[in-house]
Formats: C-alpha cells, sequence, structure tokens
C-alpha cells in the first residue's frame, strides 16, 4: 500500500512519499541531525516525490528539504513528537498489539453517543487517563464515545478544531500508541470509538503546507482560515492525503466512525464530490476491515442532499 507520508515495509525500511509542484528539487533528511540527506526521485506528472530508505522505523525522525532550503515537516505526517514545529515520525502500525479481533463495530440504531475532550476529560489529559473511566461510561448506557479532534495543533492543550496535520495524533494526549490503547480497551468493553476529523481548513501555527504546493485555494475562504483545496486546479493530491488521512484512522487505529466537521464549508462544484469519494472510502476500509464503520457529517446548510444518495 503506497501512501503519502512514510509507510514502513515489513523488510525493515520505509517508503517516503510526498506532493511537492512547487519544489524542483526534494531531499529527505533522515534522524534529528537531518542525516543521511537523501535525494528523492520524481513521478513528473504528478510532482510527487519518493525514496525507500533501509533500517528505518517506527519513530525515527525526517524532514523534507525543498530546493536546498529549510527542512519541513511532512504534510502528510502521522507524527509530530516534538509539537508541530519540529520534525515528523515514522508511525509503524504492526506494532501496535490488539486484542479486539472479535470486534465488530457498533450499528447506528444502537449507537448512543458520549462526546468528551481529551485533554479536559481526566485530570491526566490523555488517551491513557481515559481508560480507567470507560467503564463509568459503559454504566450510563454509552455504546460510543466520540473523541474531540486529536490530530495535531501548537502546545498542550487545544479545543481541536484548528489542528495542523490532519493524519498526525497529538502527543500531548499520547500520540499514536496511546490512541491505540484507548481504542483497544474501549473495544474489549464494548465501547466504538468516533472521531472528529476536520477536512476544511487547517490550523496556520505549524502548517507547512501552502511551501509544498497548492494545497489551500483563494476561491472560498472559511471563516477560520484558508480553505483546503478539493476541487480547484491541482487538488487530486489533496483529496488523496485527506482521503488517506479518513482511512488511516480505520485501517491503523480500528476506530469506528468519523464525525466530519463543518462540512458545509468544503467548497466543491465538481461532477465527483470529494465528501462523497471520502466517505465511500471510510466504508470501504471498514467492510476490509469486518467491521461496522459509520460516518456523521456536521452542516449548517440545512440541505437535504448531503445525506441522502
Amino acid at each position: 500500500m503506497n501512501r503519502l507520508g512514510a509507510t514502513p515495509r515489513a523488510d525493515g525500511s520505509t517508503r517516503f512519499e510526498v506532493w511537492a509542484p512547487y519544489a524542483a528539487a526534494v531531499e529527505l533528511e533522515v534522524g534529528v541531525d537531518g542525516r543521511p540527506r537523501i535525494e528523492m526521485a520524481v513521478t513528473e506528472e504528478r510532482d510527487v516525490w519518493t525514496t525507500t530508505v533501509e533500517g528505518v522505523g517506527h519513530g525515527v525522525r525526517y524532514r523534507y528539504r525543498l530546493d536546498g532550503n529549510f527542512a519541513l515537516a511532512d504534510p502528510a505526517s502521522g507524527w509530530q513528537p516534538d509539537g508541530v514545529h519540529g520534525p515528523s515520525a515514522v508511525v509503524d502500525p504492526a506494532r501496535f498489539t490488539w486484542t479486539d479481533d472479535g470486534w465488530r463495530g457498533v450499528e447506528l440504531a444502537d449507537t448512543v453517543l458520549y462526546e468528551l475532550h481529551v485533554g479536559t476529560f481526566t485530570p491526566e489529559g490523555t488517551f491513557d487517563g481515559m481508560i480507567g473511566q470507560l467503564d463509568r461510561l459503559l454504566a450510563l448506557g454509552v455504546t460510543s464515545i466520540e473523541l474531540m479532534p486529536v490530530n495535531a495543533f501548537p502546545g498542550r492543550r487545544n479545543w481541536g478544531y484548528d489542528g495542523v496535520f490532519p493524519s498526525a495524533v497529538q502527543e500531548s494526549y499520547g500520540g499514536p500508541d496511546g490512541l491505540a490503547r484507548l481504542v483497544d480497551a474501549a473495544h474489549e468493553r464494548g465501547l466504538g470509538v468516533v472521531l472528529d476529523v476536520i477536512y476544511n481548513h487547517l490550523g496556520p501555527e505549524g502548517s507547512v503546507h501552502a511551501r509544498y504546493g497548492p494545497y489551500f485555494t483563494d476561491a472560498f475562504a472559511t471563516p477560520w482560515g484558508d480553505a483546503l483545496n478539493v476541487a480547484q486546479a491541482h487538488s487530486d493530491e489533496v483529496r488523496r492525503m485527506c482521503i488517506e488521512s479518513a482511512t488511516r484512522w480505520i485501517e491503523d487505529f480500528h476506530l469506528d466512525a468519523l464525525r466530519l466537521d463543518a462540512v458545509d464549508t468544503i467548497h466543491d462544484p465538481s461532477a465527483r464530490p470529494f465528501l462523497a469519494e471520502l466517505i465511500a472510502a471510510v466504508h470501504a476500509a471498514g467492510d476490509r476491515a469486518g467491521r461496522t464503520v459509520l460516518t456523521f457529517v456536521e452542516s449548517a446548510a440545512n440541505d437535504p442532499r448531503t445525506v441522502r444518495p
């Protein structure tokens, strides 16, 4: 499976792939000291740069250097262990220990949601801190917990709706390992886990996306900043980044549903709607895993076409 970002292989190597149409040359820097520095090859018709590096695995830091200038984090980063201003890090989901092989999800008719904020739900403000509270939620009659956004943001606590890297799990909450432990513990108790995700804009502090290419569009603006470019020129790889982000939550972290934030602020007049493409991919990922996976949308447009076939 080839994704944007860093994808570990079974042979101990990691494949790196980044969309960077603004660059004439891209180098991968591996390690905290930026060594080695490796030239990446480009697929010119798509402006996608790739390389595979031996002996690079979970937790290894990396950055991309565009045209010899400043080294930048990965737009499709799965982990920012040193914060949004630091390097990205490789995440290997194969190292997570799962005990939920028999889990099949929660049907919509059985869904009783409890929405919570990881940073304020417990004194610890972490995924691990939440595990001790799951039995209390179960006793309330809850069947699924809904996490407010946990993708990487600046600082240690955040409302969540200005996350910077849509695929990276916030380190102060426990990072990728912590999220996997929480989901596994929830499934052990018969609780589903829903994640709130944002694919209409990105937070400004620490964002590197505009340095790489036209990830944003000026054809439309959200109330919170520049809109992600999912329908204008060169939008195919932006769509790909978002869709791979959405399916990663299902495939790598065994999540049971996604709640899509403010879909009425996604500007998309195209014949192949981005939202429909993303939701179909999420449901397909659930089918491959043999689980019921749901999608919820938030929309202020009051347009019934949003939820009709």
